[in-house]
C-alpha cells in the first residue's frame, strides 16, 4: 500500500482534529493494510479518541483507500 496516498487522505481529516486541539501523525503502513497512527494534542488523552479513530479516521480511510483493512493507534 502506498504510504503517500494514506498521508494525503489523512490530510483531509486533519483540520477536524486540529479544530478540537488535536492532530494525527502517520507512523506506519503495513503490507497487510494496517495503518498505524498516533493521536496527539487534545486527542491523545481524550476518552473519545478510540471512537474518533474507528468511526472517523478508519471509516474515511477505508472509503478512499479500499486496501486499508484497519487503523490502529500506537
Amino acid at each position: 500500500m502506498d504510504k503517500e496516498k494514506v498521508r494525503k487522505a489523512l490530510e483531509k481529516i486533519r483540520p477536524a482534529l486540529q479544530a478540537d486541539g488535536g492532530d494525527i501523525e502517520l507512523r506506519e503502513v503495513t503490507d497487510d493494510g494496517i495503518v498505524k497512527v498516533s493521536l496527539t494534542g487534545a486527542c491523545s488523552g481524550c476518552p473519545m479518541s478510540q471512537m474518533t479513530l474507528k468511526e472517523g479516521v478508519e471509516r474515511m480511510l477505508k472509503s478512499e483507500l479500499p486496501e486499508v483493512k484497519a487503523v490502529e493507534a500506537v
